[in-house]
């Protein structure tokens, strides 16, 4: 149906409670081949479907299907530009209840024209004061709707401060992740990222950078990050569907590294936006060609 009539009432229950979840997904043009990309689409609709489990959302679809529905929906828009893919499922019923039991569910995906989200080079960040929420006071490996307050609190407060994004530290002091992206830093050129049970959302985007840095052969490691070793890191950055891989430059008004995007950060830009073009053979299995 059009966007514009695809509609909820008031008094909706996710709308009042916030119990809901969703996904981002991207698809990327390529023009030269005239196809559409999406990007990791079934590993996206996976963790929807984890997130749905996690708030007792019924889905009646699987990952598979979600996929295909995805695909007819770009279709029929007909776009040849970079989309962004918002799938959502949430409790629809319309009653005034502080519960997740014996509530109707939806489900529904619709999509947008979208480029950048944030700018990808030199981005300045600030260590927020709001807290990333414990994965046992609100899960944070699912995308739950209503838990986007903690990324907003936290995202606003930083751009209020003049600072392009935010990183949050777990109730334990140590790095968490960004408002709405994973967090990679890099140390005498080894690539660090926090552990999943460090509150973060497990990212699709996450994995497939330390799958390019195995193919590049750089070193990784996962582990604990303490809030100091973000003021003496080489280089940092951000990957996220709607960050995809931007470079941060500075933090808390102290540079990182050469004050410019880093050599190996470049390394992974470069491989990463070739690949979810549909332009390097190795990742073919990352994206779906929506055009016949």
């Amino acid at each position: 149906m059009p966007l514009e009539d695809a509609n909820v009432n008031i008094s909706t229950h996710a709308l009042n409670y916030g119990t809901g979840c969703f996904e981002g997904i991207r698809a990327y043009w390529n023009g030269e081949t005239e196809q559409l990309y999406i990007l990791k689409g079934l590993e996206h609709y996976k963790r929807f479907v984890n997130s749905c489990r996690i708030l007792k959302i019924t889905c009646p679809y699987t990952a598979e299907e979600l996929l295909a529905y995805t695909k007819q929906i770009l279709e029929k828009n007909n776009y040849r530009e970079d989309v962004y893919i918002r799938p959502l499922a949430f409790k629809a019923a319309r009653v005034i209840k502080v519960t997740l039991s014996g509530l109707r569910d939806e489900v529904a995906i619709f999509t947008v024209a979208m480029g950048d989200y944030v700018k990808t080079e030199g981005l300045s960040a600030v260590v927020s004061n709001w807290q990333r929420i414990a994965d046992n006071i609100i899960p944070s490996r699912a995308k739950v709707t209503g838990a986007y307050i903690n990324a907003a609190l936290a995202n606003d407060a930083a751009t209020a401060d003049g600072y392009d994004e935010a990183l949050m530290l777990s109730v334990d002091g140590q790095l968490s992740e960004a408002s709405s992206s994973n967090f990679f830093m890099v140390r005498d050129n080894v690539l660090i990222t926090t552990p999943v049970t460090s509150d973060i959302l497990e990212g699709v985007t996450r994995r497939a950078v330390i799958q390019l840095a195995k193919d590049l052969g750089i070193a990784y490691d996962v582990r604990p990050i303490d809030r100091t070793e973000l003021y003496i890191a080489d280089e940092i950055f951000l990957a996220g569907t709607g960050a995809q891989i931007a470079s941060i430059t500075s933090v808390d008004r102290r540079q990182v590294g050469t004050g410019e995007t880093g050599p190996i950060t470049r390394q992974l830009q470069e491989l990463y936006y070739r690949a979810v073009r549909g332009m390097d053979e190795r990742y073919a299995d990352w994206v779906t060609p929506v055009y016949a």
